[in-house]
């Protein structure tokens, strides 16, 4: 059960194993120093007092821990309770080409997008495809569930999102990449491999989680 004693601990824990206080802590994130101090905890009328979700963001941020660690290692959960799944956006691989799903980073934006669960503790930003065609079969057929992260860092093999300049999304293997152009496979023997000069890629995302 999520308690606000549990969430203060979460926040003492954290700052603890990275060595700061909670005052130093809340500096490290750019809040005020005064943020996580133990009279901040309480109102003057005697009730408990939440922290933001914003500060929660910046010190997750400044430590470069997850969520999910913050969660599974502070004292959220009583005994015989599991942490809930996260959910990521949810599209499907045609209607990604449209207009308005992502921002030029290739971060999922706008409306429109659905919710799919995850196995485990996601990070931010990432987010799921329905798979439409059989280029990438017997891995990924239709309707299998793609989770895509635009900040792992893509190498040579990896299972890939590519988004081109003129609105095509696909999901392919990244078999080459030079500073000029990226070669793309499918595991259907039947299609070709597909050449792109880089300048007409939008973005490339790497694939972490597949749904069957």
């Amino acid at each position: 059960m999520l308690t606000h004693r549990a969430i203060w601990d979460g926040i003492d824990a954290l700052a603890r194993r990275h060595g700061h206080s909670v005052s130093a802590l809340a500096k490290l994130a750019g809040l005020d120093a005064t943020a996580f101090n133990v009279s901040k905890r309480i109102s003057k009328d005697g009730r408990e007092r939440w922290p933001s979700t914003e500060s929660l963001s910046k010190i997750l941020d400044a430590t470069g821990e997850s969520f999910g660690s913050f969660w599974s290692s502070s004292t959220f959960l009583q005994m015989g309770d599991s942490a809930p799944n996260p959910t990521v956006p949810l599209l499907g691989l045609a209607q990604a080409g449209s207009g308005g799903f992502f921002d030029s980073a290739g971060f999922p934006a706008g409306q429109g997008w659905d919710e799919i669960s995850l196995p485990s503790p996601g990070e931010a930003g990432i987010y799921a495809l329905e798979v439409q065609g059989d280029s990438m079969e017997p891995l990924y057929r239709e309707g299998d569930r793609i989770v895509v992260s635009p900040t792992e860092q893509v190498r040579r093999g990896d299972r890939v999102v590519v988004k081109t300049r003129e609105g095509e999304v696909m999901a392919k293997i990244l078999a080459r990449q030079t500073g000029r152009q990226i070669e793309l496979h499918s595991l259907n023997p039947a299609y070709e491999p597909r050449v792109f000069d880089l300048a007409d890629v939008e973005w490339i995302a790497r694939i972490i989680w597949a749904s069957q």
